[in-house]
């Protein structure tokens, strides 16, 4: 361990509380100066030199030199200082030494010395131990070296109330040669405070593997403010695969308080991996109080060190040590065991010119078994010359002892000659060894082991490849393949990847056997297969002959795919190769994608309704929450949505812990290093109040959609169902839209990938872009973790207006003018469209003249109509003088004078004489209307007789 001391070293009680309760170390630097003060003016206020002395002495008498530790003061503007006594317990300062005037500010000590606080003078490091001078080093990790402080915290307690007691346990744990954090969701603060009387810096090894544990590292100065920083210097990166990383930041003079500070977020039941932390390095001091012990394994032979050396081979050095000690051989010898079947092992011999191989048998190097005594196992003969094994997929056997690789274009199965890839195909390039007769030329073995014994590496064995025979539980078996490197990736939804697949069986004697390795998309690859020419765009070295997008291969052709078509690649040949979208959905001009164009019809009885949502086309967002991981976490689910619009509209999520961290990487490309752009994506959001971080973090960015299957009112559309009663219920006559998305992305817990149904439902209530709910039973979106469901409410999910949607309002006539006008049908349920039309004025008759021309119109009628009365009733008196005068001049009872007509003949026009014979009654009484109806009657009863 080497750890700091002198200015910057602070192991004083206050120090130590200042950090256990977040306090500032400008506050315990008071404390140190409340201590100076205090015993100063006690000195200046004593009137009796000789009285205060022995005052003094019979103080200092009851304080060990154990019980306080001496600290600088702070540089005033000559450049001194005062050294002060410091109690190690917190209590009063009386009983302390008195202060005394300190070394010059500039003062420092050079690497191997050390400054004696008593003397105030630099001292040689003792032989085992050194010191750095200027530097502080941490690399023994057996306990939290003195200066740092963890301290665990839990801001944001959610709704179960204080929880604070939960993070008591967690801490920063001492591994010996490095620091652990803590697992849990806690946020766990390792805190150094170190004062620099030049600018330096501090450097540290760790190992980040997990994005669910966010990992800070910042600093503050002594007044608790957070130093300058930008973002790649602050986030950690990831690591991978078990690497340290170094990480490096300048540092001001003056107090720099160093944070390293880690919180998990456990959402479900994950268990993160911890941050590892070693080798912290600090720059700057002025000098070290003390020099550290060389650690084990390492010393120091000579005063005044700066550094531990390790120990030669052979030797050993414990805590300290200035030199090393030999180890010691074996205490006893023990007896050779006899030779068993485990001390040997079985070679296949390279193929001959005949095409033969042999099976032969080696002993176990370096051979300690005993060959010559009772019981023991002797090697086993050879075997007989067999046949050799086939070439492996991709070669071909030329007629040598030795298999050649395929030329290009070109494929085998190992036994048959190479062959062309057939019109339509290409090879499907890469590694395949499953016979194992000779270590392929891309592979090597080796072994080691931490005693530098010797051990054998891996060895062919005909249809496998097995472990060697090791001297200990310490041997490290290593098979190496070299790629030279994998093509470019293809495109979307292709079937080759970039892969590497053991296959490893272990039998009965603790011997690991491989049997087959394959690599597929490997540059320089072999093929034992052609596959489809992929009917997307082709990658760079292809050997097919590419078709312009959108078209596919039919017959050794290309021939471009029917419109609202999309390709599936490396699927079959022919049109079969072009799938159509789904409803209401559009291919894009390569044919690679479906997608919506934010327009929708639906007609049903004799209705039709047109639906356009450039509106809502643009990403939408939905944060629902808060939600509470099993501590309390608070955190947000953040929804981001690519409705419509075509492939240029994509949703992204940005992950942005990791995304600062890589901000090098962003600036070359341009682009987030840890986004997901996608239609439809999930952010778990931590808000920057929860865990104590200075901005709000995003992580766990993940594709919900990338494809769109198409847009309806049914329910259900390619195996998704959307769930109508997960959300209330409308009275609204104008459907629900449906618009359904799939991810190809297959997880642990949904096999055949995520599904998403997003509802647009016409509220004239909402603004345009409307209001984005999740069920209220799911507040995660998703009640089975794999088919999320949303409703997006929104004026925008209206159908476009027609003329059925408004109606016509007449006015009244006012001075010979007449307005219509047009208003819509309320409620209105419609938007964009058409517009309702103008006003419209009509030329119209006032009322008053509408009366006179009325009453003129009566008055005429009126006069017509009794002229007409008079007309007949004058023509019904002729007929009935007429009828009289042939009634009375009838002269037998059944006859009647013929008479020629019954109208009024020439010479008859006389009405003057007709009027003088027949004479009326003016007033006809009821009895004579009766006797002449009678009369009548029997007129012409008589009439109808004869």
């Amino acid at each position: 361990m080497e750890w700091g001391g002198g200015e910057e070293r602070t192991r004083g009680p206050w120090w130590s509380s200042c950090l256990l309760t977040s306090l500032c170390p400008h506050v315990c630097l008071l404390s140190v100066s409340h201590c100076f003060s205090h015993t100063v003016q006690r000195h200046t206020d004593t009137l009796n030199p000789s009285l205060f002395l022995s005052i003094t002495v019979s103080m200092l008498s009851h304080v060990l030199q154990t019980d306080y530790y001496y600290e600088y003061t702070e540089c005033d503007s000559t450049g001194s200082r005062w050294r002060v006594a410091i109690p190690q317990s917190h209590g009063s300062c009386i009983g302390l030494p008195e202060p005394v005037r300190g070394t010059e500010c500039t003062f420092s000590c050079e690497a191997g010395e050390f400054l004696e606080m008593s003397a105030q003078e630099c001292t040689q490091c003792a032989a085992g131990t050194y010191s750095l001078g200027s530097g502080i080093r941490f690399d023994d990790w057996e306990t939290i070296p003195s200066g740092f402080s963890s301290l665990a915290t839990y801001l944001d307690n959610g709704p179960h109330g204080d929880d604070s007691t939960t993070c008591n346990s967690s801490t920063w744990f001492p591994q010996g040669s490095y620091l652990e954090s803590n697992r849990d969701e806690c946020t766990v603060s390792l805190i150094y405070a170190v004062h620099l009387k030049k600018p330096g810096s501090v450097s540290f090894d760790y190992q980040y593997p997990d994005g669910n544990l966010f990992f800070e590292f910042f600093i503050q100065n002594d007044q608790c403010q957070e130093m300058d920083q930008t973002a790649d210097k602050k986030w950690l990166k990831l690591t991978s695969h078990g690497e340290w990383a170094t990480h490096t930041v300048n540092l001001k003079s003056g107090t720099n308080i160093l944070y390293w500070r880690t919180a998990g977020i456990l959402i479900g039941a994950k268990v993160v991996k911890p941050v590892l932390l070693k080798n912290v390095h600090i720059e700057g001091v002025a000098y070290a109080s003390e020099c550290f012990p060389c650690k084990p394994g390492t010393f120091s032979q000579t005063p005044g060190s700066s550094s531990c050396q390790p120990c030669p081979r052979n030797t050993h050095s414990g805590h300290g040590a200035s030199s090393c000690t030999p180890s010691e051989g074996s205490a006893e010898c023990k007896a050779r065991p006899p030779c068993s079947k485990k001390d040997y092992f079985q070679i296949h011999t390279p193929c001959d010119l005949e095409g033969k191989t042999q099976v032969t048998y080696r002993w176990v190097e370096p051979q300690i078994c005993l060959v010559d005594v009772d019981g023991a196992e002797t090697l086993p003969p050879s075997g007989d010359r067999e046949p050799c094994p086939p070439c492996n997929p991709g070669f071909y056997n030329n007629d040598t002892a030795t298999c050649s690789p395929c030329p290009p274009g070109t494929f085998s199965d190992g036994v048959k000659a190479c062959e062309s890839c057939p019109a339509g195909t290409e090879p499907a390039v890469g590694y395949q060894y499953k016979w194992w007769n000779v270590l392929p030329a891309s592979m090597k073995t080796s072994c080691f082991n931490v005693g530098n014994s010797k051990c054998d590496g891996w060895e062919v064995a005909g249809d496998h490849i097995r472990s060697g025979a090791g001297g200990s539980d310490n041997d490290y078996l290593i098979l190496n393949l070299h790629v030279p490197g994998f093509n470019t990736p293809p495109p979307p939804h292709t079937h080759t990847v970039h892969s590497l697949s053991l296959q490893v069986r272990q039998n009965v004697n603790n011997v690991a056997s491989i049997y087959s390795i394959s690599v597929s998309n490997a540059v320089d690859g072999v093929s034992s297969e052609c596959q489809t020419c992929a009917l997307l765009s082709q990658p760079s070295g292809s050997l097919c002959v590419p078709c312009p997008p959108g078209h596919y291969i039919h017959t050794s052709q290309c021939t471009e795919c029917p419109p609202n078509t999309h390709l599936t690649s490396h699927s079959t040949l022919g049109p079969e190769a072009c799938k159509p979208c789904g409803p209401s959905s559009k291919s894009n001009k390569e044919h690679s994608r479906c997608y919506s164009d934010c327009v929708f019809s639906y007609s049903e009885n004799n209705v039709s309704l047109s639906f356009d949502y450039s509106s809502l086309g643009s990403v939408g967002t939905l944060m629902n929450g808060p939600s509470f991981t099993t501590k309390g976490t608070k955190y947000y689910h953040l929804f981001n949505i690519s409705l419509c619009g075509g492939e240029g509209r994509r949703a992204v999520c940005t992950d942005n812990v990791t995304d600062l961290s890589s901000a090098d990487s962003q600036k070359e490309t341009g682009e987030p290093a840890n986004a997901v752009e996608t239609l439809i994506c999930q952010s778990t959001i931590i808000p920057s109040s929860g865990r104590g971080f200075h901005t709000a973090l995003s992580s766990q960015s993940i594709s919900l959609a990338d494809t769109f299957l198409g847009a309806t009112v049914a329910l259900t559309l390619d195996g998704v169902k959307a769930r109508p009663d997960l959300f209330p219920q409308t009275t609204n006559k104008v459907p629900d839209v449906n618009f359904f998305y799939r991810s190809l992305e297959v997880t642990s817990s949904c096999d055949k990938g995520r599904n998403v149904v997003v509802t647009l439902r016409c509220n004239p209530d909402r603004s345009t872009q409307g209001e984005l709910t999740v069920p209220s039973q799911c507040p995660a979106g998703t009640c089975d973790g794999c088919t999320f469901h949303f409703l997006w409410e929104s004026s925008g999910a209206c159908p476009q207006c027609t003329s059925t949607n408004y109606h016509q309002i007449e006015g009244a006539c006012k001075g010979g003018l007449q307005d219509t006008l047009y208003v819509w049908t309320e409620p209105k349920r419609c938007v964009g469209g058409v517009s309702l039309p103008e006003k419209k004025t009509w030329p119209c008759e006032s009322m008053d003249f509408l009366v006179k021309m009325g009453a003129t119109i009566g008055a005429f009628t009126a006069a017509l109509l009794f002229s007409i009365t008079c007309y007949f009733w004058k023509k019904n008196k002729r007929l009935e003088f007429k009828y009289s005068k042939l009634v009375m001049s009838s002269n037998k009872e059944c006859e009647l004078p013929g008479a020629d007509s019954c109208a009024v003949m020439e010479g008859e026009e006389n009405e003057g004489e007709m009027e003088d014979e027949v004479v009326y009654s003016k007033k006809t009484s009821l009895i004579r209307k009766l006797k002449a109806i009678a009369s009548r009657v029997r007129v012409r009863t008589i009439m109808q007789l004869c």
